[in-house]
């Protein structure tokens, strides 16, 4: 059994002001790398990329390259930490007309909106894991905000960020704004048949914003830096346990988000990286 992961974390945007930047989204790439090096993943088959390494072509070629590899027992991991964000859905698969997508490190905008072509939009995740050998588990751990809650105000402490960039122009907003809410990047996750569907945990609901925040003096993703921890804890946990000790965290830390955790109920009662 292969075990291959990408880990990507971006702080800093080629074309955002650096008001827009984050500040814990690499330390969240290479501590997920960290861990899963000690659950058996070597350096080799980790593919870490951070900041101006982590363009949509950088990501989505080394995503493509780790899924097309794959062989049934396989078992990989994509972890991501960085703006969310919504575009207009094109292809006209949502009922809400608007697409859940990831800021790359080229986010750039394109008319009102961001540029399809610098962003991962989660059509893209669908088709892609669509082609996943069956007996391959895919875990994702998104940290993000995927949702259009980014338009409502934020009631954040001071020190802690949002991981959400609304569309770049007030026309853009008012678009975006106007459409329905939805099930966020979950639901495009369970699109994939069941055979071949992943397991994903997400920083938050999709009605709230994910923290980037600061712990101890350093920088991480709110979500990232609780679901570590709670490993470190308990190493054999089951992915609901982990999930519930990661909600108890960060209600005790006083951050508003709620993690979720997608996948088979089966997947649920096994631990981390234990297939079902």
């Amino acid at each position: 059994m292969a075990k291959r992961a990408v880990c990507v974390g971006i702080n800093q945007f080629a074309h955002l002001p650096m008001a827009s930047w984050l500040n814990g989204c690499v330390n969240d790439a290479n501590d997920m790398a960290a861990m899963l090096r000690r659950r058996g993943f070597t350096a080799r088959a980790t593919t870490v990329l951070t900041d101006a390494g982590a363009t949509k072509v950088a990501v989505m070629g080394a995503l493509t390259s780790m899924v097309k590899a794959a062989k049934p027992g396989d078992h990989l991991v994509f972890s991501f930490s960085s703006h969310g964000t919504q575009v207009p859905d094109t292809d006209g698969d949502e009922a809400d007309g608007a697409d859940e997508a990831f800021a790359c490190h080229d986010i750039a905008q394109s008319g009102n909106q961001w540029d399809a072509d610098t962003v991962i939009v989660d059509d893209e995740l669908r088709v892609l894991l669509t082609t996943l050998p069956k007996g391959v588990l895919f875990e994702a751990f998104l940290d993000t905000c995927h949702s259009g809650s980014g338009l409502k105000p934020l009631d954040l402490l001071s020190g802690r960020r949002p991981k959400f960039l609304p569309p770049p122009t007030a026309i853009g907003l008012k678009e975006i704004s106007a459409l329905p809410s939805h099930g966020g990047v979950s639901g495009a996750m369970r699109a994939v048949p069941a055979a071949l569907r992943p397991v994903l945990y997400a920083g938050c609901r999709a009605d709230q914003t994910s923290a980037d925040a600061t712990f101890d003096g350093r920088a991480s993703g709110a979500f990232t830096y609780y679901l570590l921890k709670a490993l470190a804890a308990d190493p054999s946990a089951s992915r609901a346990d982990i999930h519930k000790a990661l909600t108890a965290s960060l209600r005790a830390g006083d951050f508003d988000q709620r993690p979720t955790l997608e996948g088979p109920a089966k997947a649920k009662k096994s631990g981390i990286g234990d297939p079902w």
